[in-house]
């Protein structure tokens, strides 16, 4: 789903719901980059943690690289051959606002529920 608020990031960004079958891999790698400087095997750590979702390392570095690519995110220097990634500007408001369009989208499903299922 994109909201009005997701184009309103840049032209020069794509929203992150329109990232197709990677919006999930990337809502769960820049959610994991708010929280800090990261490598791969301690962002799929992270995940693990955060979500119960482990991402397959295609799955990884191929959402690394489109995120690195709208300039969500940005790779560091290194001194070993791990990359640390960090989160942008840019990065930090796609994120914001695609969770609140899917905090919208739960809540919105949560009332229904409770509406038609009883379900409170």
């Amino acid at each position: 789903m994109v909201s009005g608020d997701d184009r309103a990031i840049g032209a020069e960004t794509a929203p992150i719901g329109s990232f197709g079958r990677y919006a999930g891999p990337a809502t769960l790698i820049l959610s994991s980059l708010a929280g800090g400087t990261k490598h791969g095997y301690a962002l799929t750590k992270d995940i693990e943690a955060m979500a119960g979702v482990r991402l397959a390392p295609g799955t990884l570095y191929e959402a690394l690289a489109r995120l690195e690519g709208q300039g969500f995110i940005e790779a560091l220097e290194s001194n070993d051959r791990r990359r640390p990634y960090r989160l942008t500007a840019a990065g930090a408001s796609a994120l914001r606002v695609h969770l609140d369009a899917q905090r919208h989208v739960a809540d919105e499903g949560l009332r229904r529920l409770d509406v038609s299922w009883g379900t409170a």
